[in-house]
């Protein structure tokens, strides 16, 4: 069983410089908002993470996750679910530049809830749907165009800059 954590103490492995060691933890992902919406993360998250020793106080981390995300569809407002497969990367070599030092490693513990966090919002599809053909809702009254269907029409209203022209009499 692996362990739930949100904070990981990486000093306390006591890796010696290019040393590593791989880690199966779980993570919680508070609800993402995306595109004005809320996406619930399924509840706990399975992390493979693997930690590297550089030389000095740094650190070499690679994170591995699937995350089952569901929330409204972006066409038609439905129920939408999707699994997203997640890889990230991190350095923090402390001292060595602002390039190499990682947002989420403070002093040899890493923020592993943050990271993961960060890591599925940049891995989201852009469009979360209930399925691929979606039709969306009608852009007139509103409907459901896939419970609809496609006979779904309205009455085109005449367009009131030609409505001039319809007074025209030839004789």
């Amino acid at each position: 069983m692996s362990l739930r954590t949100d904070t990981f103490d990486l000093a306390g492995l006591r890796l010696s410089t290019g040393e590593g060691r791989r880690l199966e933890l779980q993570v919680r992902i508070e609800p993402l908002q995306f595109g004005g919406e809320s996406y619930a993360v399924h509840p706990l998250v399975d992390v493979k993470l693997d930690v590297s020793r550089m030389t000095g106080t740094g650190y070499a981390l690679a994170m591995r996750f699937e995350a089952h995300l569901s929330g409204p569809c972006m066409r038609c407002l439905g129920q939408a679910s999707t699994s997203v497969s997640v890889e990230a990367r991190e350095v923090s070599q402390p001292g060595a530049g602002e390039d190499l030092e990682s947002p989420y490693v403070d002093e040899g513990v890493l923020d592993l809830r943050a990271w993961a966090r960060d890591a599925l919002a940049l891995t989201i599809p852009t469009q979360v749907l209930c399925r691929p053909d979606c039709a969306g809702l009608c852009p007139v009254c509103g409907e459901d165009l896939n419970v609809a269907g496609a006979e779904h029409r309205h009455e085109r209203e005449p367009d009131l800059r030609w409505a001039q022209l319809s007074e025209i009499r030839f004789e």
